[in-house]
């Protein structure tokens, strides 16, 4: 949670003392210092963030990942909020193409893969949330404010932001059913320390930039589908928005002058 601004600044306030704000632009174009642009607010704006997707998404939705194999969607659906203004009595939408919505749901489509069949994978933020299933009424129950649900053909999974504390649902009817229990007092390693070891060993650890792509993928997809508010059909294998080409612009970036890869 952290505000998100909807128009952009107009004010020009001082830089801070001591603030290198064109250190803290990188290769992103020129434009005058804002507070709106900097701390935990940056992850709101299209060009310096992911959106919550990429700020809790990469953790939470790991397991998910990992444990169905997800590679490449191909279809990205976008569900999301606006803005409206007013002028001389007629309401506008406002015209945004630099911060992500208020709120929004985007839903990936996932081809089968081996035996496992196809998968729609649904992310919901600002206060988005799926319909409360059947079995949450059976327990006098509704949805958390946050968290994970797992949908398969013969029941459902409700998990904490994190993946933990899962349990099937409804409550009263799966007490008697026998689940594997889920250890908390197995030691595990620090990111640092998997990161050590694995410079130390040359083998990739489970933070790489080749473990994370594919779910890197999909929070940049999510970032364009929004971007455009159009739903999206995606070439895996080609990295190609195949349906909206003027949306395979925001595939890539341009670099300020200095910035590029080559140049740093």
């Amino acid at each position: 949670m952290w505000p998100q601004y909807p128009t952009l600044p107009t004010d020009t306030p001082a830089v801070p003392k001591d603030f290198n704000w064109d250190l803290w632009l990188g290769p992103e174009a020129n434009r005058p210092y804002h507070p709106n642009y900097t701390n935990m607010v940056f992850r709101g704006w299209y060009h310096f963030g992911g959106g919550s997707m990429a700020d809790m998404g990469h953790y939470s939705l790991w397991t998910v990942f990992k444990a169905l194999g997800l590679e490449s969607p191909t279809i990205i659906e976008p569900n999301l909020s606006h803005v409206c203004g007013l002028r001389e009595s007629t309401a506008f939408q406002v015209k945004n193409d630099f911060s992500f919505p208020i709120a929004c749901s985007v839903r990936f489509k996932y081809p089968a893969k081996g035996s496992r069949p196809a998968v729609n994978l649904c992310w919901y933020d600002g206060g988005m949330r799926p319909p409360v299933p059947e079995e949450l009424f059976e327990d006098d129950k509704e949805l958390p404010a946050e968290g994970m649900m797992f949908v398969g053909d013969k029941g459902k999974i409700l998990a904490g932001f994190h993946v933990d504390n899962p349990r099937l649902i409804p409550e009263k009817r799966m007490k008697g059913i026998e689940t594997n229990p889920v250890s908390t007092n197995i030691a595990k390693p620090t990111g640092f320390q998997l990161f050590l070891d694995a410079c130390r060993n040359g083998k990739q650890c489970p933070g790489s930039f080749i473990e994370a792509m594919p779910i890197t993928e999909a929070v940049n997809l999510y970032a364009v589908a929004l971007r455009v508010g159009r739903l999206l059909k995606y070439d895996g294998s080609k990295m190609l928005i195949t349906n909206v080409p003027d949306a395979n612009k925001y595939l890539s970036r341009g670099y300020r002058s200095g910035w590029s890869p080559e140049s740093i």
